[in-house]
C-alpha cells in the first residue's frame, strides 16, 4: 500500500487526498465510480445565465461559472482515465501537463450562439463524467495489485502510481463538486436531500461540504 512519504507533493497540499489513496481498492474504485453523483442535479435547472456567471471571492463559493467548471470537470477525466492507462499499458510513461487556464481563455466551455441552437446547459460535461467513470471503473477492477502499483512519471509531482492517479480523480471532482454545488445553493436554495447513497463516501468527500 502506498504510504504518505512515497506520494507527491500535492498530497501535502490537498486535505483528505492521502486518506482516499489508502483506502483498500474495492472502496477506491467504488468511490470512484460515483463520480457525477456528487453534482447536485439541480443544476439541469439553471438557465443559461446562471450557469455563466462568474462570482467574486468574497462570494467564498470560488470564481468560475459553473458551466466553466464543468468542462474542466471533463476535460480533467480525460487526462486521468489516459494517464493511468498508459501506466498499465507502458513502461514508466511520461506525462504531458496541460494548461486550465488556457482552455478557459480561449473559449473552450463557451456554448454555441448559433440560431435555434438547443438550451445551452452542461449535460454533456455531465455525461462526459458519468460515461469515464463507469467504463473506468469497470477496467479498474480488473488490474491486479501489482498493476495498481505501476507509476508513470508527472513532470511537476515526479513518479506517480495508478492508485495515486485514480486518488487524485476522485478527490478532484469531490473539491469542485463542494463549490459547484454551493454555487447551485445560491441559486435555488439548500438540496431537500442527501444526493450521494449513504455509505458510500468518507468524511473528506465534498459532497458533504
Amino acid at each position: 500500500m502506498t504510504t504518505l512519504s512515497s506520494q507527491p507533493a500535492l498530497f501535502a497540499t490537498c486535505p483528505g487526498l492521502s486518506q482516499i489513496a489508502a483506502m483498500p481498492v474495492a472502496e477506491l474504485t467504488a468511490r470512484y465510480r460515483l463520480g457525477a453523483e456528487n453534482i447536485d442535479k439541480r443544476v439541469f435547472q439553471l438557465s443559461p445565465e446562471q450557469v455563466d456567471q462568474a462570482f467574486l471571492p468574497d462570494a467564498g463559493v470560488g470564481r468560475w461559472p459553473i458551466r466553466v467548471l464543468l468542462g474542466h470537470l471533463a476535460d480533467a477525466e480525460l487526462a486521468y482515465i489516459h494517464r493511468a492507462r498508459r501506466v498499465v499499458g507502458e513502461d514508466s510513461p511520461v506525462f504531458s501537463v496541460w494548461d486550465e487556464n488556457a482552455f478557459i481563455d480561449h473559449g473552450l466551455y463557451r456554448h454555441s450562439r448559433l440560431a435555434g441552437h438547443p438550451s445551452p446547459m452542461c449535460g454533456g460535461h455531465v455525461a462526459m463524467l458519468h460515461t469515464i467513470r463507469l467504463w473506468g471503473a469497470e477496467w479498474l477492477d480488473t488490474l491486479t495489485d501489482a498493476q495498481w502499483e505501476r507509476r508513470g512519471m508527472h513532470p511537476e509531482y515526479g513518479p506517480i502510481s495508478v492508485r495515486e492517479i485514480v486518488a487524485i480523480a476522485v478527490w478532484h471532482v469531490e473539491h469542485h463538486a463542494r463549490f459547484l454545488n454551493m454555487k447551485v445553493e445560491k441559486f435555488v436554495g439548500p438540496a431537500p436531500t442527501q444526493q450521494v447513497p449513504k455509505g458510500k463516501c468518507g468524511p473528506s468527500c465534498g459532497c458533504h461540504g
